[in-house]
């Protein structure tokens, strides 16, 4: 079990501005999962990958694959309160859920 992060490069986020929207994705996509899910991933270590995608266009693409084959997501959307816009779509949670599963969409992306 693991749950992946999947983080716009094109937006130049700092570490800290990249991190707390990671962290907000993660949290999002735990509350969205089926509860049996997350509590195995708890069990496993609540393994967590940072993946980096191109742009916007590339997250929308993985986030829609995702749900294709019915992966839990959280698209987040930053405040605008510090460096970019309000709105600004920056990330998206994958998971929990099977390696395997989530492999299946992200493989061909880069950890950041």
């Amino acid at each position: 079990m693991k749950q992946a992060i999947l983080v716009r490069q094109d937006l130049k986020l700092s570490k800290g501005k990249m991190s707390a929207q990671c962290s907000h994705a993660s949290v999002e996509a735990v509350l969205k999962s089926y509860k049996d899910k997350v509590m195995t991933w708890q069990k496993e270590g609540m393994k967590k990958v940072i993946l980096k995608v191109k742009d916007l266009d590339e997250l929308l693409k993985y986030n829609q694959l995702a749900k294709d084959i019915g992966l839990k997501t959280a698209l987040i959307k930053d405040a605008g309160r510090t460096e970019i816009e309000p709105g600004t779509i920056t990330c998206v949670g994958v998971g929990p859920d099977e390696d395997t599963k989530i492999d299946s969409i992200t493989k061909t992306l880069k950890l950041i």
